[in-house]
């Protein structure tokens, strides 16, 4: 045998994890659980890319889209800022809310700077780009859709309740749901579904932060096009809404009935004390303070979830 050819013990630790070895990495959901996510997957630079839910009318973003037909700028802040791994004034200011200001009052200075931005840049996504490269950020984020719309539930008598807020008001899970109007998904967004190796989706409010991209057939058919492995997180505990009634299996069969999404070829939920059973995996995910993901927990999972959908002979 050819001494060049011969595999040395010590090269075993130059064999990265699976995770590492991916192209590319897409994450898909609105601010607080996409945020958490690419925030515990930012070492991956350039191949990490968020594709960030635009139809939030609540808070700071709201007031703005009452007065500006623009997109919802607050959960595209919210996923930057958690990318920041040093901390400038730029980057500071994103999160700044003003307090006892008169019409200013409870406003964000970083939604109000992207929505000035936007006058200025020819394109939302644009506005991003620079606003990453200030901030020194590698990985990419992406709106879903560049065009205003809002989130739309269909009731059970037909009634249509339009907005976020009040879609998470409601006491039982709508009929349907729609964008209003029905907008494209950003072209950047569904090339980078096309590359991803591994499309992660969640966690999150499900009818208002994991639902609106799946409303835009497009940015679904690439999903459904796509040869990656799809992972989907589970939130920690069941959240205020409609959805929080439901078992994540009903929340993913209502999915596909509504849309004909692709079903995910792994579910990470946190409850360690339980026992696998695919497509469900369990690990310990949570702080043990908050009711919030914990990074360093979260990437540990996701490389294990990552080294089992590549290595289908592996073993739990």
């Amino acid at each position: 045998m050819n001494n060049q050819s011969m595999y040395h013990p010590s090269e075993m630790s130059l064999v990265l994890p699976k995770l590492e070895q991916l192209d590319h990495v897409v994450a898909i959901g609105g601010g607080h659980g996409l945020g958490r996510v690419l925030s515990s997957l930012n070492h991956l630079g350039d191949r990490l890319t968020g594709i960030v839910t635009t139809t939030d009318n609540g808070g700071s973003t709201g007031r703005l889209r009452e007065t500006k037909d623009c997109i919802a700028w607050g959960d595209l802040r919210k996923c930057m800022h958690q990318l920041v791994t040093q901390p400038t004034l730029i980057s500071l200011l994103l999160e700044y809310r003003f307090k006892d200001a008169g019409e200013l009052s409870q406003h964000n200075f970083g939604n109000l700077m992207l929505l000035a931005m936007d006058d200025i840049v020819d394109r939302p996504l644009g506005v991003i780009q620079l606003l990453l490269k200030l901030i020194h950020v590698q990985s990419h984020i992406i709106p879903m859709s560049e065009i205003p719309t809002h989130l739309v539930a269909i009731t059970d008598d037909q009634k249509y309740i339009e907005g976020e807020v009040a879609v998470d008001e409601l006491d039982q899970m709508p009929n349907a749901l729609t964008l209003k109007p029905q907008v494209t998904a950003t072209q950047e967004a569904i090339t980078a579904i096309k590359q991803a190796q591994l499309i992660i989706i969640g966690p999150g409010s499900f009818l208002t932060s994991i639902m609106p991209p799946l409303l835009m057939p497009d940015l679904r058919h690439a999903i459904a096009s796509s040869d990656a492995k799809i992972m989907y997180i589970t939130n920690l505990v069941p959240e205020n809404s409609p959805a929080g009634k439901l078992s994540e299996q009903e929340l993913l069969q209502w999915a596909q009935k509504m849309t004909d999404f692709t079903a995910p070829d792994a579910i990470l939920s946190h409850n360690p004390t339980n026992k696998n059973c695919e497509p469900f995996y369990f690990r310990d995910i949570a702080q043990n303070t908050t009711r919030c993901h914990d990074r360093a927990k979260l990437r540990k999972a996701i490389n294990e979830l990552t080294e089992l959908l590549f290595s289908p002979e592996a073993i739990i």
